[in-house]
């Protein structure tokens, strides 16, 4: 694999997330600007557009929107990854 290879794969969101990011939101009843504002007060900034492009797959969350994430819908790190 060359660089650019590389690079693209690593900028490449992953999929699985977009789904169900959305599903298991939405199985909380949250609206995205719900979730959102959970997010900052759990000192993560993001912001709606940012969760929109997550979970239509624009863009990967970072680690620390994960970790807060897992906590906030109540899930497991696996739910983020099985298919719909």
């Amino acid at each position: 694999m060359n660089k650019a290879e590389r690079i693209k794969q690593g900028s490449s969101p992953i999929i699985g997330y977009n789904n169900n990011i959305r599903r298991l939101r939405e199985q909380k009843h949250l609206r995205n600007m719900d979730l959102v504002a959970k997010l900052q007060l759990e000192g993560i900034p993001i912001s709606t557009s940012t969760l929109s492009k997550i979970e239509q797959g624009a863009c990967n969350p970072s680690t620390e929107q994960l970790v807060a994430l897992q906590g906030i819908l109540g899930c497991n790190y696996g739910d983020f990854f099985h298919p719909c």
